[in-house]
């Protein structure tokens, strides 16, 4: 009969070995604080093994495959050939050399301040980590605990007869070769992203959105175009009725309605973007001492992660708040500075919102949503259609516009949407001006040279110029 060892004593126990938790990790230790990182699951960060670095492998590939189809207008032919096989081989060859080098910088970490296995709360401050299954657990006693656990793809009820037909964006990046067809649930970011790619390397794919949703769009003028774009190259029901998803020979049949019509259509795999939950099941939160929302989430405040008054605080997807990578870093930094401080937590602005969508044409959210501009007051939108683009036109690319919001009153910058091409380019722009607190005025001074996309930015500016002059003179 096994018995337990003594108690670990830490100052900072951080639960998972992500980009959050890394960061938690180090900015603990940067404190001189005692940490312990607790490793449970697949090694090597969600981003490096099944996020963004090999959906952006599977999108380069996808990408010069288009480029070759395309390459008409511009007065060449292209005669390609799409190597399902060798595509995915080097998306799991590059995944794997990211990986790696994640594991290796886990591994370097003293073993001393590392231990996998499970956690599960017996207390606040209290932990037990459940190793291999032989041994009793590893009896953890944390000052300070940070909760940085991830999350897992949701599969919704409605696949559960399809599920060995179904794949998650997760199993992605295991396949062998590509697919003959695929329907795609989910028309959020990454049902965008795998679906169009997936698409330009020769899968007959067809997206069931749902509500009308295209990306994290919220401004109705920009998701329209986005979706108008989108549209032209592949299958998007961005509102489809999907009634039932059943399991038929070798592959699965759809029964959906779409613009008032019945139809059916048959595909030889379900990929489910239907969405990521947070990984807290098994934690036993009850036992920590913090408040939970309706769907078992810790409340917590964004400005410190903690969870109310408690020594519990949370950081990255398990928060189910900003589930983007940059995001996961500074929120796991606060979250270790923090708890290594405990119980003198200090309150930090949080960093411009920054969202990019790698479909194309590309979408990207900056700062203040259009869903939220009536909490900033009264405000003034700009905008530039970049088909009227001197560059858009020059790359053949002239779909999309971007649209800009700012404060009637002052001028001063609120945020943007936008979708067109490379757009992630002018998304950081905006997000450095909009974290300066810019107004249009100054933003309008900088240089914009000429030609290139970010050029267009000053179209939108000087629209938003406009937009405040012809309200201040309909005021009068």
């Amino acid at each position: 009969m096994s018995t337990r060892s003594p108690p670990r004593s830490v100052d900072v126990a951080v639960l998972g070995a992500g980009t959050a938790g890394l960061a938690a990790y180090h900015a603990a230790l940067a404190t001189g604080a005692r940490v312990l990182l607790v490793e449970h699951g697949a090694r090597g960060t969600m981003c490096a093994r099944v996020g963004c670095m090999p959906s952006k492998l599977l999108i380069a590939a996808a990408d010069v495959a288009h480029g070759a189809k395309s390459a008409a207008p511009f007065g060449i032919r292209c005669a390609y050939e799409v190597d399902g096989s060798a595509v995915m081989e080097r998306v799991r060859r590059e995944r794997d050399r990211f990986v790696d080098s994640v594991v290796t910088r886990i591994d370097s970490i003293p073993a001393e301040q590392r231990l996998a296995g499970r956690a599960r709360f017996v207390s606040p401050g209290l932990l037990d980590v459940d190793g291999d299954g032989f041994a009793a657990p590893t009896r953890v006693e944390a000052r300070a605990v940070v909760i940085a656990t991830g999350s897992s793809p949701s599969v919704p009820s409605l696949f559960d007869a399809v599920r060995d037909r179904a794949a998650v964006s997760d199993d992605v990046f295991e396949w062998t070769t590509l697919p003959e067809s695929v329907a795609v649930f989910g028309s959020g970011a990454i049902g965008l992203e795998l679906g169009q790619a997936l698409h330009r390397l020769g899968v007959r794919v067809h997206v069931f959105g749902r509500g009308g949703t295209v990306g994290p769009l919220t401004d109705p003028v920009v998701r329209a175009a986005a979706e108008l774009a989108l549209r032209s190259e592949m299958t998007l029901d961005a509102a489809a009725e999907v009634r039932a998803v059943r399991r038929e020979g070798d592959g699965i049949s759809v029964d959906f309605a779409s613009d008032g019509h019945a139809r059916v259509e048959r595909f030889a795999l379900a990929l489910l973007a239907t969405g990521r939950q947070p990984n807290l099941a098994g934690l036993d939160l009850e036992n920590a001492g913090v408040a939970l929302d309706a769907h078992g989430v810790p409340l917590f405040d964004p400005a410190t992660m903690q969870c109310g008054s408690s020594a519990v605080f949370i950081a990255g997807d398990a928060s189910h708040a900003l589930p983007v990578l940059h995001e996961a870093a500074n929120e796991g930094t606060m979250a270790g500075e923090n708890a290594a401080r405990y119980p003198d937590v200090l309150a930090r602005a949080r960093r411009s919102h920054l969202q990019i969508i790698f479909c194309d044409p590309q979408m990207a959210l900056v700062g203040t949503s259009y869903e939220d501009l009536s909490r900033a007051g009264e405000t003034v939108i700009g905008e530039v259609r970049f088909e009227h683009e001197g560059r858009s036109i020059i790359m053949g690319r002239k779909g999309g516009v971007a649209r800009l919001y700012a404060e009637l009153a002052s001028g001063r910058f609120l945020g943007a949407e936008m979708v067109g091409p490379r757009v992630e380019h002018l998304g950081h722009l905006l997000a450095w001006a909009h974290q300066q607190a810019l107004t249009v005025d100054p933003m309008l001074a900088m240089p914009f040279y000429h030609p290139t996309m970010e050029e267009s930015l000053r179209t939108a500016l000087r629209d938003v110029r406009e937009q405040r002059r012809k309200a201040g003179r309909d005021a009068r």
